[in-house]
């Protein structure tokens, strides 16, 4: 993975830097040290670590207008980072870019019930938006699995989905206005406590965006009634192809679950292990979730039982109680971390046709074992959104090319199977060089001229999204304007 050299000159202005900074930010928010900028030198793909010039952690819109504005003026690159669990490195730095940290922004603004929304500074936690409302039986609905950590600015700028999404939508269709700052200190506003503001969709546009035209600091986001109920059942096959064709076939029958996950042996026996669950012995686990009142989830659980049945699963277990339904699903949120236990791992994203999925994990399988890497499958299969965790060692000369040679061939055959890249972990650099597998040279060209207009001179987010090849003559200028 290929990084483009920090700039001297903006190696050279940090000392400026760092006092112009101070007379806008509090002392303790300019991190300039560098034993203390190395808390940033990465996000969650630790295979890649860069610590930057300097660090920032504003606490309000205006200072990050004028954080922006003092850099823009400086020439220096900036980062945006909102808790650091990016699995694509959307927050890795480079040495001559500063890190805006948004940590400290973390206020609810505005609760709205009537209307359903809440607006809440950007750097506040996934899970805790749900906390603010859940006392009056609202929800916020995307949860990724990182829900605990990850902040609302990584969710929008990844467009963050989770495991109920297949039914309430990925933080798109959740996401009804943002405060942004643009690269020169602008504040603009964007849609709003509304449904569809007229003219250009710009919102959708920012909406996974990866920090590239600007920096959110808030967000009016749509809350949810809670359901009545909900009950999980695990389903057990004796494959993963089988298992993937039920999926295929729950989902041609027009049922709609909240949530359709999917395990196999190499993570079921991890989470087990990890949660205790009480997961059965088995080469693919499906997790199905429907919700509503009690005849509406016997109905719609007795319609997908019967598909269920059509493919001979080893076993079909419905939960009992809230507490076995909790369990279940401790287990799938904490695969990430029991997969940790195991080995190092690289998490892919990439996302298909739910037709495909057959084809796929026995492609995938074929792939681990002409590389000699073992593989373990957890993903939301309901919309065909794959996580494979590729194990490697890194300590191992090689391991990590070789993974990484791996992980490539699973994201080409997502595209080749009809899918994309990214669901929503993003591009970052994961993905960067192999865009251009997706995507045709006008294709991102297209693309390239939206990040001109909101970015012109290239400092948001450097060397993430755009292949290099393709971004050269960009980033040249920038450098040239220096």
């Amino acid at each position: 993975m290929d990084m483009p050299a920090p700039n001297p000159t903006v190696l050279a202005k940090k000392p400026r830097l760092v006092q112009r900074l101070r007379q806008v930010l509090p002392e303790d928010a300019v991190i300039d040290d560098l034993s203390e900028t190395r808390a940033y030198e990465c996000d969650a793909l630790t295979a890649y670590r860069c610590p930057p010039l300097l660090a920032v952690l504003p606490s309000s819109t205006q200072e990050v207008s004028d954080v922006l504005r003092i850099c823009h003026e400086e020439g220096v690159p900036v980062v945006p980072r909102g808790s650091g669990t990016s699995l694509a490195g959307g927050a890795l730095p480079t040495a001559d870019s500063v890190i805006l940290g948004v940590a400290r922004m973390n206020e609810v603004l505005e609760t709205d019930y009537d209307n359903r929304i809440i607006r809440v500074q950007s750097g506040r936690t996934n899970l805790s938006v749900t906390g603010a409302v859940e006392a009056e039986d609202f929800f916020y609905a995307p949860d990724p699995s990182s829900q605990l950590a990850c902040a609302i600015a990584g969710n929008i700028a990844m467009n963050s989905g989770g495991a109920h999404c297949l039914k309430y939508g990925v933080t798109t269709n959740n996401l009804l206005g943002v405060t942004m700052v643009l690269m020169d200190g602008t504040v603009v506003e964007v849609g709003g406590a509304h449904l569809d503001p007229g003219g250009l969709d710009l919102l959708g546009v920012i909406c996974g965006s990866e920090g590239q035209l600007g920096v959110v600091t808030e967000a009016t986001l749509r809350i949810l009634r809670k359901p009545e109920g909900a009950r999980p059942v695990l389903m057990a096959f004796d494959s993963n192809e089988v298992a993937g064709a039920c999926v295929s076939d729950i989902i041609k029958a027009g049922v709609l679950p909240v949530a359709i996950e999917f395990m196999d042996r190499l993570c079921i026996e991890a989470c087990e292990a990890f949660a205790h669950a009480g997961y059965p012995q088995c080469e693919a686990l499906l997790i199905v979730e429907v919700e509503g009142s009690d005849a509406e989830i016997d109905d719609q659980l007795s319609r997908i039982l019967e598909i269920a049945r059509r493919h001979n699963p080893l076993e079909l277990r419905e939960s009992q109680s809230a507490e076995e339904s909790a369990k279940i699903w401790l287990g799938r949120k904490s695969a990430f971390g029991a997969m940790g236990q195991i080995n190092d791992y690289m998490c892919l994203d990439g996302t298909i046709p739910v037709s495909s999925l057959p084809m796929v994990l026995r492609r995938i399988g074929e792939l681990s074992r002409e590389y000699g890497l073992d593989v373990g499958n957890v993903f939301h299969a309901g919309d065909g959104n794959m996580h494979p965790l590729i194990l490697f060692d890194a300590n191992k000369p090689g391991d990590l090319e070789k993974c990484e040679a791996f992980g490539a061939e699973i994201l080409k055959l997502c595209v080749d199977a009809g899918g994309c890249l990214t669901g929503e972990h993003g591009v970052g650099i994961e993905k960067r060089d192999l865009m251009l597998h997706q995507y045709s040279a006008p294709d991102l060209e297209a693309q390239m001229a939206v990040k001109d207009v909101f970015d012109p001179q290239w400092l948001l987010n450097p060397a993430k999204v755009f292949p290099l090849s393709v971004s050269e003559s960009r980033r040249a200028a920038q450098m040239a304007a220096e």
